[in-house]
């Protein structure tokens, strides 16, 4: 069976490139493993009109990412990867699941689409779907079996070097300003092991917050990937009758503790046997000796997503992300 032995960690993190015009792609090396992360522009309008007719769905999200990707791939051709597109291909485009009055305003908000005047059709305008990653079909899949094994929340809270962390966003959309629907997916990966989060958050002013969490974590000494896909969600005025803060309802890191869980989907992603040569080489351990050199505070997380304790910035020591593993 195949496994990642601990790379030695290279000594110099890859630099975090800000969200760019033109395509840009980024790998990094963790043992047999490559972690590509591509950040592009928003997807041309012709492109989403060809995109919306191929979905039959009469809109896209205003911003959408549709080049943008995180992937996970092994020397052996095996992996996952998190876009946009196949996000949307999820979406249902048969019903309008949110039977509100600002499903009219989002209409009249787009009144100009062309789409809008040739199919007015109900259809998830929220955007929301189940979507847990595309697995990689280049050789034998991973295999998926559902497990009562769960991601070591306590092991992640334990202060280990960050050597690599990049976030990608994969869509955006305001809601014709009744809210906000989002997607991305961020990745932090250390000397041992790796973590992957893919937040799908969704605010509609008055109504309702829902969270959709995909979590992916590996071991390096082990043959498989455990993935949970968890949904909450709330309707705003029972969080409020609850106290919760106003602020906190636009703020996904801080409101997904308090929502109450509505499905909790547990796999272990498999890996397929293969042949692996050279996982130790020190030259496949780290990125790009060109994107390791960079100023050391665009390297770490954000502050809110690190231990921000005076000792451990003197010590230099990145933590993991203890919001993002909470459940």
């Amino acid at each position: 069976m195949a496994s990642s032995s601990p790379p030695p960690g290279p000594t110099h993190p890859p630099r975090r490139m800000p969200t760019p015009r033109a395509r840009k792609v980024e790998d990094f090396s963790f043992g047999p493993w490559t972690i590509t992360a591509v950040k592009s522009h928003i997807m041309p309008s012709d492109d989403m009109e060809k995109l919306a007719s191929q979905l039959d769905i009469p809109q896209l999200p205003e911003m959408l990412f549709g080049q943008n990707v995180l992937r996970i791939k092994h020397s052996g051709g095996f992996g996952i990867e998190f876009n946009a597109v196949d996000h949307m291909k999820l979406v249902d485009n048969k019903r309008d699941l949110m039977k509100v009055a600002v499903s009219e305003a989002w209409r009249e908000a787009r009144a100009g689409s062309e789409h809008i005047h040739e199919v007015i059709k109900p259809f998830d305008w929220t955007f929301t779907s189940n979507y847990k990653g595309t697995l990689l079909k280049e050789s034998v899949p991973l295999q998926m079996e559902e497990t009562t094994e769960l991601i070591d929340i306590e092991k992640l809270k334990q202060r280990e070097r960050i050597v690599y962390f990049e976030e990608v966003v994969l869509f955006e959309d305001e809601l014709a300003d009744n809210g906000c629907s989002t997607l991305s997916v961020k990745i932090r990966v250390m000397p041992t092991s790796f973590f992957l989060l893919m937040r799908f958050f969704l605010r509609v002013d008055n109504v309702i917050i829902r969270v959709h969490d995909t979590r992916l974590y590996h071991e390096a000494d082990k043959d498989y990937f455990l993935r949970e896909f968890s949904a909450k969600e709330n309707n705003i005025n029972d969080l409020v009758k609850r106290g919760v803060p106003p602020r906190l309802l636009h703020d996904p890191n801080e409101i997904v503790s308090r929502l109450d869980s509505r499905e909790m989907v547990i796999h272990k992603l498999k890996f397929p046997q293969v042949q692996t040569t050279n996982t130790d080489d020190p030259q496949k351990t780290h990125a790009d000796p060109q994107k390791t050199h960079a100023d050391p505070q665009e390297t770490n997380a954000d502050p809110q997503e690190t231990n921000t304790d005076p000792q451990a910035d003197s010590q230099k020591t990145d933590t993991t992300d203890c919001d993002s593993v909470e459940k």
